[in-house]
């Protein structure tokens, strides 16, 4: 089977669907000025509907203001922070191989093309965070008085996303403040989104899910080893080699550390199949990386099962710090965990009322709340990058504009709005190059 074919039937699809925009466009049916109108390559479907809730919702001025003014606090923050790791990845580039470099999919941040992030499970999160966003766009915009529109679906082939349409002239119009409150509603909105989430993912696993055993738990084990031969198998979680407990990958690493070839040692085990302890004498392999040591045959988790809860449940609180804890569960996609998926899932039984949904019910509930909680981070983390037209390049050009207004008593509204133009389109070229530079460099050292 032609291994390109699902690439060729995408852009099969892709290019069908330009070809049928390109003939609606030239006969009158898409135009800015009706029901469907072009956003690039892909359709905005307009509608009116809706207005009316986003116009009861923004009632509350007061709340929205100081919530929003909170949100360009915290996108201020968000921008500085993500900047900084762009930087650090600029940095790192210089030290890595060509093989270690990121690939071009990893940038994106779309299901199905960035292979950290499955299609369901993303599309679901992909498509709960835009429409929260742009709900928050449309709801801040008529408290501070500006105009709505339309809201609608984007299409490109399939909806991508949504949209509110903010009045054009009432956002030239209004005070660099009002726009400032209107572009950071939507990092606020996913940054909110994030947090609620975590929470109800923390709450569900805290009251839900118990590792099976104190250990390490297995991910892989080599066909023909002596882990296999004794029937270990991922999922299984190993609790003690030669009567060293292994708490942790690092006492794992540690109990072969002193082993040798032919040595038969006792590996104390949690067997998922079986459901309960086995205790069995395995005669280790020579080690094919380390002369003279001891081979086993699996590959366990970074993180141990207790490990895996604590960073679901209350990742700041842990044993190696805040920070360690944060990192860990941005990161559980990148070891295949996301949280929990395929033989993870056997480290643990449930308990509690949510036991009655089993195992397959529980877990795809599980990854769909951090998934949501995942994309919405991600979402107001980009959003907040000095690009345009981002929220965070609109924020970039407004207070380009305020600090010159401060330095630059004489020079008139006009000549600040196009100082402000200017240094963000510096701004988005700047965040291009360090967007470019981590992909492109590795591969040129």
């Amino acid at each position: 089977m032609d291994p390109y074919f699902g690439y060729e039937i995408a852009a099969v699809v892709i290019a069908a669907y330009l070809v049928v925009i390109v003939l609606l466009g030239r006969a009158g049916y898409i135009a800015p000025n009706r029901a469907v109108s072009f956003f690039g390559p892909a359709l905005m479907l307009k509608t009116q509907r809706g207005r009316n809730a986003i116009d009861r919702w923004a009632r509350f001025r007061r709340f929205w203001t100081a919530a929003s003014d909170v949100g360009v606090a915290l996108s201020v923050i968000a921008m500085g922070t993500i900047i900084a790791l762009l930087v650090l990845d600029a940095i790192v580039s210089f030290r890595i191989s060509p093989s270690q470099a990121p690939q071009v999919s990893e940038a994106l941040g779309l299901p199905g093309i960035n292979p950290i992030i499955p299609i369901g499970y993303g599309i679901v999160a992909l498509v709960v965070g835009i429409v929260l966003h742009e709900l928050a766009h449309g709801v801040v915009a008529r408290s501070q008085g500006i105009g709505v529109k339309s809201l609608g679906i984007l299409v490109f082939v399939v909806p991508v996303g949504a949209f509110v349409e903010q009045d054009d002239a009432d956002m030239m119009t209004a005070s660099r403040r009002r726009r400032d409150r209107v572009a950071a509603a939507g990092i606020l909105a996913n940054f909110v989104i994030a947090v609620v989430f975590f929470v109800a993912l923390s709450a569900v696993v805290s009251s839900s899910v118990a590792p099976n055993a104190t250990g390490v738990g297995v991910a892989y084990v080599q066909p023909g080893s002596p882990a296999a031969n004794a029937s270990l198998a991922p999922g299984d979680i190993i609790t003690s080699i030669a009567g060293t407990a292994t708490t942790s990958a690092a006492t794992f690493q540690a109990s072969l550390a002193n082993t040798t070839p032919g040595q038969t040692v006792a590996v104390d085990y949690y067997s998922a199949s079986l459901g309960h302890a086995v205790s069995a004498q395995v005669k280790l392999a020579p080690s094919t990386s380390i002369k003279g040591r001891g081979f086993l045959g699996v590959a366990v988790s970074f993180l141990t099962p207790n490990e895996m809860k604590q960073t679901l449940t209350s990742p700041l609180s842990s044993s190696s710090g805040p920070l360690v804890g944060a990192v860990d569960w941005l990161v559980l996609p990148l070891a295949g965990l996301e949280p929990l998926s395929g033989a993870s899932t056997s480290y643990f039984h449930l308990t509690g009322p949510l036991a009655a949904l089993g195992p397959n019910g529980f877990w795809i509930g599980a990854n769909i709340l951090y998934w949501i909680a995942w994309m919405s981070l991600l979402l107001g983390l980009s959003n907040a990058l000095p690009l345009v037209p981002l929220d965070g390049g609109l924020l970039f050009r407004d207070f380009a504009a305020s600090v010159a207004a401060r330095f630059r008593k004489g020079w008139s509204a006009a000549r600040l709005d196009e100082f402000g133009g200017r240094a963000a389109t510096v701004s988005s070229v700047l965040v291009l190059v360090l967007l470019a530079w981590q992909f492109i460099v590795p591969r040129l050292l």
